[in-house]
């Protein structure tokens, strides 16, 4: 036996300098990992390679530790079809696939100009109260994209084949979202990439919500950490999706839509307004000519308080006028002209 496969021994353990002796048997080989077997002792966890960017990490998708059927409720709402709702497992009626009084927005932004610092519009998502899609359009990009940010925003360059100019996605979104209310998270930030503006009774931001209401003691709570509370699910734990986001804001305000809605008056009916002064008009026939000293009803033309506080009289426009010709009595005097009667 040559030196380097000479036995060095120990108290306690046996090493082997070099390559062990076959008379012992072979050597030992590394056992390939049975992801089969890891997925059904493990139903919570499952490895998941990503093929679009060639890296063979491993990460935990999200969806797969999620209970889906569970039986608990909070405020009314089954939590299980919520969850469902965030990561689109529902399957709609007919009824529910209608736009409906609220809709839940979210845009994913790339970056644009030096260094891709500034924000650009490149997605918008628009979801109705159950969560059906009205809206997943990509915007094309009038200036380069200098960053994608596809780690956060989920967008490649690949997305914007067959993307839609702003114009036309900002004039759906409007036309969309008119007379209905909008809920979004930090809203104002959406509101402002898509160039619009939405009556403040018809918006719902769950951001500002959650902290007037104290459902979190942060005053600006993120969207993954309120989902978190209330929810207990993970999402925004790699790339973004604006209609997963759109969907969980929703989710969060089901939740607490009958508190929140106490806040904020009822919204009249759309065009009620108008047919109610079509009616009074219609039905109005014209006014009669009113008293001197009248005005319309309820609103003093201010003539008749004049008419009423100086009253004309005979006996004064008698004296009024005899003291008019007052110089026809100088003559008719009997004292003379600079006497004085004593």
């Amino acid at each position: 036996m040559s030196a380097s496969a000479a036995k060095v021994s120990t108290k306690k353990h046996t090493f082997w300098k070099g390559k062990k002796p076959e008379p012992d048997g072979p050597p030992h080989k590394r056992r390939k990992l049975d992801r089969s077997q890891l997925k059904s002792g493990s139903p919570g966890l499952t490895f998941v390679t990503s093929q679009d960017t060639g890296n063979s990490t491993s990460t935990i998708d999200p969806e797969l530790a999620v209970d889906f059927t569970t039986q608990e409720t909070k405020n009314g709402e089954s939590l299980a079809t919520l969850r469902k709702m965030i990561f689109g497992r529902l399957e709609y009626k007919s009824t529910q696939t209608d736009p409906g009084k609220y809709l839940a927005i979210d845009c994913e932004m790339v970056g644009v100009g030096i260094d891709g610092e500034e924000s650009s519009l490149a997605r918008v998502s628009i979801v109705n109260y159950w969560g059906a899609v009205q809206l997943d359009e990509f915007v094309k990009q009038k200036e380069r994209v200098v960053d994608y940010r596809t780690k956060w925003s989920g967008i490649r360059p690949s997305d914007m084949v067959g993307a839609k100019q702003f114009e036309e996605v900002q004039k759906t979104v409007a036309a969309l979202t008119k007379d209905r209310i909008i809920v979004g998270h930090a809203v104002h930030n959406d509101l402002k990439v898509l160039l619009l503006s939405h009556p403040g009774p018809l918006i719902r931001d769950t951001q500002h919500l959650a902290a007037k209401h104290n459902v979190t003691s942060s005053k600006r709570p993120a969207l993954r950490n309120l989902v978190k509370q209330e929810l207990d699910i993970v999402i925004q734990g790699g790339e973004h999706s604006s209609v997963t986001d759109a969907r969980a804001t929703m989710a969060v305000f089901r939740l607490h839509r009958k508190e929140w809605e106490k806040g904020f008056r009822p919204l009249p009916v759309p065009g009620a307004d108008a047919s109610n002064k079509r009616k009074h008009v219609e039905s109005n026939e014209p006014d009669a000519p009113s008293p001197l000293g009248r005005g319309r009803k309820g609103v003093s033309s201010g003539l008749s308080t004049i008419v009423k506080r100086t009253p004309q009289t005979k006996s004064k426009i008698a004296v009024k006028t005899a003291s008019n010709n007052w110089w026809t009595t100088l003559g008719a005097s009997d004292i003379a002209k600079g006497s004085m009667k004593l």
